[in-house]
């Protein structure tokens, strides 16, 4: 079965981004470009909701990774097309389409963005990665990287590594409940 992992930079308090969706506090550096390099030659496939969409497309639709090839989908309840190559957009439950995703044949599934679509992800129990770039300030406020579940998530460490910038990188594996699918609420559509 494919890995879906989320994660990307954030601040120590948990933001993503600013409240006005600023992210000039991010520390780019080599180190964690080759973290980066390492990670996207294992993934076919980018999932994100549509206020990650929005944004990337604001920001001129990078993201720092070279996205040729991959598969794209943009969740949202929202949206009613996308004109853009490569994209698909999704207005499905967001649990039932990663899992199904997750049993087809393929590299590693990316999930980009804000608490909103993770926790729809969380919720549905398709999340079997966290990896997180720890940035060292506080924001106070902004785009939080997790919201409620609407249960406890259970993390295995795997790797926690100090970075030069003052960042710490970490990576956790998700730790699947036994029968969860039995006992979680239905997924929330995607946001």
């Amino acid at each position: 079965m494919r890995t879906v992992t989320y994660g990307g930079a954030c601040s120590l308090d948990g933001f993503l981004a600013g409240a006005d969706g600023s992210i000039d506090w991010l520390r780019f550096s080599p180190e964690v470009g080759e973290i980066m390099a390492t990670y996207w030659k294992d993934v076919d496939t980018i999932l994100m909701g549509r206020k990650t969409w929005d944004f990337a497309q604001a920001q001129g639709g990078g993201g720092g990774a070279d996205t040729s090839g991959m598969q794209s989908f943009v969740f949202s309840r929202t949206l009613s097309r996308i004109d853009h190559a490569g994209v698909q957009l999704v207005n499905e439950d967001a649990g039932a389409f990663v899992g199904a995703l997750k049993r087809k044949k393929g590299k590693g599934i990316c999930v980009l963005g804000g608490g909103d679509f993770a926790r729809s992800l969380f919720e549905a129990d398709v999340i079997d990665e966290v990896g997180l770039n720890v940035h060292p300030i506080l924001l106070g406020t902004g785009v939080p990287a997790f919201l409620d579940a609407k249960h406890r998530v259970k993390l295995e460490l795997r790797e926690c590594r100090q970075l030069r910038s003052g960042c710490v990188y970490v990576k956790y594996r998700v730790k699947h409940a036994r029968g969860a699918a039995k006992h979680a609420r239905p997924a929330s559509r995607a946001p």
